[in-house]
């Protein structure tokens, strides 16, 4: 029988998620957490349910996790690892570049993978910036960025920076227009695009057409001095793997006046002069509360801000059941968002 990469790429997410999950008893909860979750959705809530029961804590087995199984790449889709250099006294970084096509002028998307900071990789996104890549005609780099607790949040930005350097100054080779680059990533890869499209606006290194930030990994306050209501979270990433991410992210503990305000993109006073921003969660997601409250303030500051909020969606929940009315409309709403930013749906850029 042959999968379609629909199903690995669900195959995949579904293990991912169930990665990051710390084992917890839902005795404790005093609503049930599926009943919060939308009907189409329900079964596969409950599968990752069942796939959390049998794996350890993140908080000890994360390194592990990390050697996890990856989705093989497509074939009809071009890509090469690339080995770059670093920011000034970082090492090199590698990235894998996807879709490049010499002597064209197309768009392009910096990615950053998901993993709360800690698990993910940008090889196991390999076959999800194809599919991408293959519906925009563009070309994509996705970026190795240095995990956490090893390294903390300087090192990972500056990793990514130096990714997006280097597409922007190698945009006539790769076939890639310069002024049409868009920042791209889901959850932690989500917080780390919000970082990065800060980076580039303070430093006035790249411009950037867009951000697109899927449920994204945004404020360290979320479950640490931030209640949340007692049915968000509760299926995908939670409160406790939400403090062990950035704790890890950051170095220190999460949700303290002393945080730096440097690896949190929601304690960023100034959101003035980011590009146009897409921003996409469900309403069960841990993250519900602190993506409103940024789209809240890019609009505030003057950033175009498309928010789309699915009801009854938990973290991750296109991934694992991209084939639901909610998970289409959800990744027809960001592939749309790409279109208008790369102005191939007809709207000027």
């Amino acid at each position: 029988m042959t999968l379609e990469r629909r199903d690995l790429l669900r195959g995949a997410a579904l293990t991912g998620i169930a990665a990051m999950l710390p084992v917890r008893s839902l005795a404790a909860t005093p609503l049930d957490p599926i009943a919060a979750v939308a009907p189409e959705l329900r079964a596969a809530a409950r599968q990752i349910q069942a796939m959390v029961a049998a794996m350890p804590p993140i908080t000890q087995a994360y390194r592990t996790m990390r050697a996890g199984p990856q989705p093989p790449p497509a074939t009809d889709i071009p890509y090469v690892e690339r080995r770059i250099p670093g920011a000034a006294g970082q090492p090199p970084v590698t990235i894998y570049v996807i879709n490049a096509k010499p002597g064209t002028r197309r768009p392009a998307i910096l990615h950053t993978h998901g993993g709360g900071y800690i698990v993910g990789s940008a090889k196991g996104s390999v076959l999800q910036c194809q599919d991408i890549a293959r519906q925009l005609d563009c070309a994509i780099v996705t970026v190795e960025y240095r995990l956490a607790p090893e390294t903390t949040y300087a090192g990972s930005v500056a990793d990514n920076h130096a990714a997006l350097l280097w597409l922007h100054a190698n945009a006539a080779t790769l076939g890639v227009d310069p002024g049409r680059i868009a920042l791209l990533g889901e959850s932690a890869g989500g917080g780390h695009a919000a970082l990065l499209a800060l980076m580039a606006r303070d430093r006035r290194s790249v411009p950037l057409c867009a951000q697109v930030l899927i449920y994204p990994m945004l404020d360290d306050r979320t479950g640490s001095s931030r209640a949340i209501p007692p049915f968000i979270g509760k299926v995908g990433w939670d409160a406790p793997a939400n403090v062990f991410g950035w704790k890890s992210f950051l170095g220190q503990a999460p949700g303290g006046a002393a945080v730096p305000v440097a690896g949190v993109p929601a304690r960023v006073r100034d959101l003035s002069g980011l590009p146009p921003t897409f921003i996409g969660v469900g309403s069960v997601d841990l993250f519900v509360e602190e993506d409103i409250d940024y789209a809240r303030r890019l609009i505030a500051a003057g950033v175009p801000t498309e928010l789309v909020v699915t009801p009854g969606a938990f973290h991750g929940f296109d991934a694992v059941a991209p084939d639901t009315g909610l998970a289409k409309r959800f990744t027809a709403a960001k592939i749309a968002a790409l279109r208008r930013a790369f102005g191939s749906d007809g709207t000027p850029t």
